[in-house]
């Protein structure tokens, strides 16, 4: 079973309805207890960084301690800017700290990226190519440039752990791994057969 956690922030029908069509069992735990009890956890959500304060002590706790045992744990959008120190979205508020740095806001003249000199919309939304890093089995059979479904404001910086990035402004993660945990900026229930292939693989981890 995977527990997909409910903060208020975002809308878990469609992220439901992507695990289920790769045959993974879903619950929503309505406590931090529960999550004992999870094979694997994700963490969804969209909008404001100050949404995850929802993700109290008793939370976070209970999310590290099935990271402790070995449980894959997986963020999406928001849920990936919660596994880092913080964000500059929400001062003072802190995140999982799994992935070192804080969340930035995107850079919409491109004045400090290597790869883009005009002006690009904030937020950043609909199709953009992924350029894979590195090999890592969260991607493994998503081929380099595959486009994905981005919608969002702010961005974790390229790290050590990043797997694949993305340009718009500057270059930023759209996916990190470390181990069993990671993250994406894009939404993989909304990015088609690649997306279904990247959730897929987060739940093999989990041994679905």
């Amino acid at each position: 079973m995977i527990a997909l956690l409910d903060y208020g922030a975002g809308n878990l029908t469609s992220v439901k309805k992507a695990f289920r069509a790769i045959g993974a069992e879903i619950f929503v735990p309505a406590d931090p207890v529960a999550i004992a009890s999870a094979d694997a956890v994700v963490v969804p959500g969209v909008g404001h960084f100050g949404a995850t304060a929802a993700l109290d002590g008793p939370w976070v706790d209970a999310v590290r301690a099935a990271v402790a045992r070995g449980r894959p744990l997986l963020g999406i959008c928001l849920g990936m800017h919660w596994l880092f120190e913080g964000s500059r979205e929400a001062e003072g508020l802190g995140g999982l700290g799994i992935f070192p740095g804080r969340i930035e806001r995107l850079d919409p003249d491109g004045s400090t990226g290597a790869d883009s000199a005009w002006p690009v919309k904030v937020p950043h939304v609909g199709w953009n190519a992924v350029a894979i890093a590195r090999p890592a089995s969260i991607v493994e059979g998503v081929a380099d440039g595959t486009q994905v479904y981005f919608t969002h404001s702010y961005c974790a910086p390229p790290i050590a752990d990043t797997v694949g990035t993305t340009t718009h402004g500057v270059p930023f993660s759209a996916i990190v791994q470390r181990g069993t945990v990671a993250g994406v900026q894009f939404h993989p229930e909304k990015s088609g057969a690649a997306g279904i292939r990247i959730l897929r693989n987060f739940a093999a981890w989990a041994q679905y």
